[in-house]
């Protein structure tokens, strides 16, 4: 079954923040751990898991099936960001 229109729109927004939110990082010093920037992202994808949990529409079943897609849209945002902190961390 096919996503509402409204909730495709959703998550292409979501998308959009997030992406931008991880191209405006700057890694510099004080340098945190990989494993507390893998902690800070994914508390940065519940938050905006948490956020949009307050605007999809239609039923339960089709809010948790555009929440579950955003999660996995901003999971696989994450990976290269957190790829290139953790060469940025190699580097130093």
């Amino acid at each position: 079954m096919a996503l509402l229109q409204a909730n495709k729109d959703l998550i292409s927004t979501g998308i959009k923040e997030f992406n931008a939110l991880l191209n405006q990082q700057v890694f510099s010093e004080p340098l945190v751990s990989e494993e507390a920037m893998v902690t800070m992202v994914d508390d940065w994808v519940n938050l905006y898991i948490n956020y949009y949990r307050q605007q999809v529409s239609g039923e339960q079943e089709e809010q948790d099936r555009a929440l579950e897609e955003l999660r996995q849209e901003l999971k696989t945002l994450s990976v290269p960001f957190l790829d290139k902190y953790r060469a940025f961390l190699k580097s130093l």
